[in-house]
């Protein structure tokens, strides 16, 4: 048994978003890593007594959707019905606990993009126009002349833009320009990191132009109701995916709950921060409704220094990288490595030294020599102790401060920081070992209280850490609890449950203790990743010659005139063979892989024509035949039908 401290919880409401992601691209490191730092989120608020709705999904309309789907002979509905499984199946393999995953090809999405942009077109904020300009296929964005880079290239994605011109209806995003410079100028927290506020705010008071909301050039889209032949563009469409999953068209008591009564938060790439901290916002003034709480961008990875592409063979694989370290060890080096809001390099270095140092050593020593100490001085049994020091103050003040300082960094998206004061104290508890040193204190009967206290301040402090690596690593988190024997899921976990000490009950056993985070050998990774098809300078040759060697072997073209086996020789075959001037009579083992060796004749292989001759079983041999082995067995190396016989190999 162990104790739970009961609070009285303010039931909250928390909502958090990924962008949804587009159908055309497999999921990558960059998409990993969002809804990785979203699950990370959704998970600890709610051990925070949040009630929390976790929502990704799938972008599947658009131009460029219709247009691969036709490349690949598919219609566009069955493209991305074939697509947005492996979503799916890749957050599922990175345990991803989300709450819904919309697809914009359903029909209750398709009822609230109709909703909303009816409410704003009877608002007279749309209105019909002709758009003549640029045009990026990749992004679905028309590009302004002034935004245009490397002579006709979008600055986003860098691929080359198209000219349009076609009939458009607009909303009228200029109209709420500084409506939304006031919002976020008083919401200090709207969009972050800092960084993007200010370049956010630094586009706004260049001027928003009127944004083109509808197209008519292809089909593969909602279509507008009051714009017969249009559809929704994109970003009209895309965005409102927010409001379709939590109710804005057929559940006002939810939607209600988790967007006009809940904090809200998206999380997403800095490519599209000014599609959620412009457009979306401007889309919600003009609707009348609440604007998300917290607009979180984080940056790009690159791959061992370098910018990831499939030409170079350096794309991260998040399920290849979390089978070979485990998908707790893959989502704490991504959410730790780099602070969220800045590039990141992703490297086999940085990860497996994370590992060693942070899981293997810190973490998981610390575990272990615990319930080590606790089975050799206590037999596993929770003892009472009542002897404390200015160690056990020390820990307990740290632990106070560590949890002010991880909610605070939580509410700001700053994982990595959050993660970093974890291991403050992790390492406190490391330190607090040689300090109070358990082992001394175990040799003398008297100091079997003090003894006591020591053990549970680290048994309590390990249960706390579970607790806030969890939402992390939520494997690891129940390993921990499981090995201090707390038969609970740490899914029912609640921060406010453990702020306190002497969370055991007296007599409580611990489990076992068991690695959680296997050391990984760097050396050995680093071998076994390299490229075989790679060439290798510093490659040793198994007993080396010199080209004076090789020159005096002497290799020709033989032509194959005869082929039969040698009387009471099982191995041995015996070849007439040509060399186009003269015939010579050459030996050879390899009857058993050629049971009819008649069926040789007329071929031309090679043999070394300057051996000895020797004689075997009562015949001579003047040569050898040349061949090669594998694990389907022996053949002779045939050359080409035109080289004639006496033709030297070089």
């Amino acid at each position: 048994m162990f104790k739970r401290e009961r609070r009285n919880i303010v039931k909250k409401n928390f909502y958090v978003t990924t962008p949804i992601y587009y159908v055309n691209g497999e999921p990558h490191v960059g998409s990993a890593y969002t809804t990785i730092a979203a699950d990370t989120m959704a998970r600890y608020k709610k051990t925070k007594g949040y009630d929390v709705y976790f929502l990704t999904g799938t972008d599947e309309h658009g131009q460029k959707v219709e247009e691969t789907a036709e490349q690949k002979g598919y219609t566009p509905q069955q493209w991305t019905d074939i697509m947005a499984p492996k979503f799916k199946d890749i957050w599922s393999k990175l345990n991803i606990n989300y709450s819904d995953f919309i697809r914009t090809t359903e029909e209750r999405h398709k009822k609230a993009v109709k909703k909303i942009i009816k409410k704003v077109h009877d608002k007279g904020d749309i209105y019909k126009g002709e758009y003549a300009g640029k045009y990026c296929v990749s992004c679905e964005t028309f590009v302004p002349e002034n935004q245009v880079v490397n002579g006709n290239h979008c600055p986003d994605c860098g691929k080359e833009l198209r000219m349009v011109k076609e009939e458009s209806y607009f909303f009228r995003m200029s109209k709420y320009q500084d409506a939304l410079l006031k919002h976020i100028e008083t919401h200090p927290d709207f969009i972050l990191p800092r960084s993007r506020r200010n370049e956010v705010i630094s586009f706004i008071k260049q001027g928003l132009q009127d944004l083109s909301i509808s197209r008519n050039t292809f089909k593969w889209g909602i279509p507008i109701d009051f714009a017969p032949g249009h559809i929704t563009y994109v970003w009209f469409d895309a965005l409102t995916n927010y409001l379709t999953a939590i109710g804005y068209e057929s559940n006002p008591e939810m939607f209600d709950k988790f967007w006009n009564n809940a904090e809200v938060m998206h999380l997403l790439g800095k490519d599209i921060v000014r599609f959620h901290a412009i457009i979306w916002p401007c889309m919600l003034l003009s609707a009348e409704e609440k604007l998300p709480d917290k607009v979180v961008a984080h940056g790009w990875w690159t791959s061992e220094g370098e910018k990831m592409s499939k030409s170079k063979g350096n794309v991260v694989d998040p399920v290849e990288q979390a089978n070979r370290y485990g998908v707790d060890a893959f989502r704490y080096c991504l959410l730790r490595e780099v602070q969220f809001g800045n590039d990141g390099d992703y490297s086999t270095k940085s990860v497996v030294t994370r590992i060693n140092s942070d899981l293997a050593n810190d973490l998981g020593n610390l575990l272990n020599r615990t319930l080590g100490m606790y089975k050799k001085y206590f037999n596993s049994t929770v003892t009472v102790g009542s002897t404390k020091d200015s160690f056990d103050e020390e820990v307990e003040n740290l632990w106070n401060e560590v949890v002010a300082d991880i909610d605070n960094y939580m509410n700001i998206a700053q994982f990595s920081k959050a993660l970093e004061s974890i291991w403050k104290f992790i390492s406190r508890l490391n330190k607090y070992i040689d300090e109070t040193a358990p082992w001394t204190l175990a040799k003398d009967e008297n100091n079997k209280d003090r003894l006591a206290v020591v053990m549970n301040h680290l048994i309590d402090g390990l249960y706390k850490i579970a607790v806030m690596v969890y939402p992390c690593m939520p494997e690891s988190g129940q390993k921990i609890w499981d090995q201090l024997g707390v038969q609970k899921d740490i899914k029912e976990a609640k921060i406010d449950e453990v702020l306190g000490w002497n969370l055991f009950t007296p007599g409580h056993v611990l489990g076992e203790a068991q690695p959680i985070f296997p050391r990984i050998d760097m050396e050995a990774m680093l071998e076994a990743d390299k490229d075989p098809m790679q060439v290798d300078p510093e490659l040793k040759i198994e007993n080396p010659i010199g080209i004076e060697d090789f020159d005096k072997v002497d290799i020709q073209v033989v032509e194959i005139l005869s082929a039969e086996k040698v009387k009471d020789a099982d191995k041995l075959l015996k070849f007439k063979v040509s060399f186009g001037d003269h015939v010579r009579q050459i030996l050879s083992g390899i009857a058993k892989y050629y049971p009819e060796p008649e069926k040789l004749v007329g071929k031309k292989v090679l043999a070394v024509t300057n051996l000895k001759p020797r004689k075997m079983k009562g015949e001579i041999s003047q040569g050898m035949l040349l061949s090669a082995e594998n694990e389907k067995g022996l053949k002779l190396i045939e050359v080409d039908s035109s080289i004639q016989p006496g033709s030297k190999a070089k």
